[in-house]
């Protein structure tokens, strides 16, 4: 799975940028450059799906698909995709990852539930005492503030969590062997849940692929819960606050905040003692996430026709290349124009 994910996104990034490119999307970097992206190249799906990712991980991939003709990589960095390489991605499978909503939550969501599933299961069986399998001092008490919350000790936690897990997994459209990832995990009394090795190994699989589809389960499950809250009333309590509705950045949304305000660019770069070029960031930022955001007071409306033109002539959305062909206009107004998408 981590080869098909990494072929789908050099497929979306072919001759635009770096191979680093991609490693920064996977790994969810919150630079401008990597923001401005996964918007320009529709990479949510993928971002932050492993923010861990080792490079030597990352590298290893890259030369086996150079060694398969799938890829070339000139010395700058920059690659474009081999036509065995193109047909590849193509053969992939669709995937259902929600990276740019979750960015990792889905592990805090499901740190909760398996706390909560061995707690309850100890409860059950009349013991007070054993080692939590997170020792996460956040999640712990959150644990314990849902259970005392719900009034455990009466008994009705424990059948309701049980009903709602098993419709929830019987409704989403998930292979059974990804469920089982999911239910093998998770610890009870005199019952320890699987490690990823022995998933993998039952599997046929490396740990990597494991945990990807891991994830992919996880989105997907979120993503009805979050839409059938009414039916998942406890879930939709474990996983309140973890999908992210705001999508700018900390910093963006104090330079929005700012010029909300009435503040200019260059008032707001003395404010808050920033690069203008930092700033520049959060105004693309802006134009790419907020809809009501209008780029008019910086670009004309006959200059983002003529960007966009010249991106279809030339098949390109490289800003060097832009730049070449409509020199009147700054690295800055391209940007704003790309990040809010064609007139």
């Amino acid at each position: 799975m981590f080869h098909q994910i990494l072929l789908q996104i050099f497929q979306k990034l072919h001759k635009e940028r770096t191979i680093s490119a991609a490693y920064h999307v996977l790994r969810g970097k919150r630079s401008g450059q990597t923001i401005q992206d996964i918007g320009l190249f529709q990479l949510h799906p993928y971002f932050g799906l492993l923010p861990k990712l080792p490079r030597a991980t990352f590298d290893e991939a890259v030369t086996l698909f150079m060694q398969y003709s799938w890829l070339n990589v000139q010395e700058s960095g920059h690659f474009y995709m081999e036509k065995l390489g193109l047909q590849r991605a193509q053969q992939t499978p669709t995937f259902f990852f929600d990276g740019w909503h979750y960015r990792g939550n889905e592990h805090v969501f499901y740190a909760r539930l398996s706390l909560l599933v061995q707690s309850l299961s100890h409860q059950t069986a009349t013991v007070r005492s054993f080692l939590p399998i997170s020792r996460d001092p956040v999640i712990q008490a959150w644990v314990r503030s849902f259970l005392q919350e719900h009034h455990y000790k009466e008994g009705h936690l424990q059948q309701q969590l049980v009903v709602e897990c098993t419709n929830v997994l019987q409704t989403i459209p998930v292979s059974d062997a990804n469920k089982q990832l999911v239910l093998y995990r998770l610890s009870g009394y005199r019952l320890p849940g699987w490690t990823w090795q022995q998933l993998a190994f039952e599997r046929k699989e490396n740990v990597l692929d494991s945990q990807l589809a891991f994830i992919e389960t996880l989105h997907i499950l979120l993503n009805e819960v979050q839409q059938k809250l009414n039916d998942y009333p406890l879930l939709g309590r474990v996983a309140e606050g973890l999908k992210v509705t705001i999508l700018l950045t900390d910093s963006a949304q104090q330079t929005a905040q700012l010029y909300e305000q009435g503040y200019s660019m260059e008032e707001i770069v003395q404010k808050r003692k920033l690069k203008q070029s930092t700033i520049e960031d959060h105004f693309v930022e802006l134009a790419m996430y907020e809809p009501n955001f209008s780029i008019g007071p910086f670009v004309s409306y006959e200059e983002a026709q003529k960007v966009w033109q010249v991106s279809k002539q030339y098949q390109t959305k490289k800003l060097k290349i832009l730049h070449e062909a409509l020199e009147d206009m700054s690295y800055f107004q391209l940007r704003l124009v790309l990040a809010k998408g064609e007139v």
